[in-house]
């Protein structure tokens, strides 16, 4: 049987190429020897399952830490000796008794002993098992080696009252295997600008009955005109009419829900703020829970009047001059 070729040399690069690397070269590689552009080439179908091999280790810092001290070996579970670290001890306690197998990775000498001996003689050498993959009891029998899959990141984009009101996306993630995942997504009520959804068990499969990853994704929530979203509150504008302003009155604003009619006081100043409680966006923590809408008020000044309005206006004007001139005078 031919001997397996180095991982590193399968991807094409350096044993001290970052994630990054590797995953960049895995995808070259993948897409290049992908069955369903070379399909009837044995070549390019064994090519693409050498890479794929590889990348699930090399993909892996946990397994990537093993191939780099041990090689291949490290993930043959026929092999024995050399680069297996103690592979177990078996018959203590009688032959119905099973054994526990113990995966060395480095570490102090003195710790493995003391885990092995103090455990099976009742010592009280009971120790961090840092250095160790983690041990199994699985009687008599072969090795085994489980490993959790890769957690997979990636964003997805939501209009401002998808966000507000929440809603349901269908997504489509492109594996690295090249198959195509359709996942439906539930963005929560409430929902703010780059917060993640994590979708449990939907990231990468793991290896040897391992736990799969988990999905994360990013929210990117859009704009909405004449809307400003800060946490739950929600502040808009509303142009009041100058006479409106002067004598009091009422103004349509619009919300979320739809237009209401809102209260404008006598004399209301430009840049006074109208609270509208409960108009705001529902909190993530507590959905029955809902922000305020805060309202500025802009004071609609004419830029043209007839002939009379302005005779009007400067009689205003006139008898607020006069007004001013004798309560000076009596001052």
């Amino acid at each position: 049987m031919a001997a397996k070729r180095d991982y590193y040399d399968v991807l094409g690069v350096s044993r001290n190429a970052d994630a990054s690397t590797i995953k960049k070269a895995y995808r070259k590689l993948a897409k290049k020897y992908h069955p369903d552009t070379n399909q009837g080439d044995a070549r390019a179908e064994q090519m693409f399952k050498e890479v794929n091999e590889a990348y699930d280790v090399l993909g892996d810092p946990e397994k990537k830490k093993m191939y780099d001290q041990f090689g291949h070996a490290a993930f043959d579970q026929n092999a024995q000796g050399a680069g297996q670290g103690f592979s177990g001890f078996g018959g203590f306690g009688g032959q119905n008794s099973g054994y526990r197998e113990f995966h060395f990775e480095g570490g102090n000498m003195d710790d493995l002993f003391g885990d092995i001996f103090g455990g099976m003689f009742g010592g009280s050498g009971s120790r961090s098992n840092s250095g160790f993959s983690g041990f199994h009891s699985q009687g008599f029998g072969g090795r085994s080696y489980q490993s959790r899959g890769q957690d997979i990141h990636t964003e997805i984009s939501v209009s401002f009252d998808e966000a507000a009101f929440g809603c349901d996306k269908m997504i489509r993630l492109q594996k690295e295997d090249g198959s195509i995942q359709t996942l439906q997504v539930h963005i929560p009520e409430g929902m703010e600008d780059g917060k993640s959804i994590r979708l449990r068990g939907k990231g990468a499969p793991g290896t040897g009955g391992g736990q799969p990853g988990d999905l994360f994704m990013k929210v990117h929530v859009g704009t909405r005109p004449g809307f400003e979203r800060k946490g739950s509150d929600i502040y808009t504008t509303v142009q009041v009419p100058f006479t409106t302003a002067v004598f009091g009155g009422e103004v349509m604003v619009e919300t979320l829900t739809g237009r209401v009619l809102c209260k404008i006081r006598k004399g209301i100043q430009s840049g006074s703020r109208i609270r509208l409680k409960g108009k705001g966006v529902a909190s993530m923590n507590q959905p029955s829970v809902h922000g305020d809408q805060y309202v500025t008020v802009q004071i609609q000044v004419p830029t043209s009047l007839s002939p009379e309005a302005e005779q009007k206006l400067r009689e205003y004007e006139a008898a607020c001059k006069g007004g001013r001139r004798r309560g000076n005078s009596a001052a």
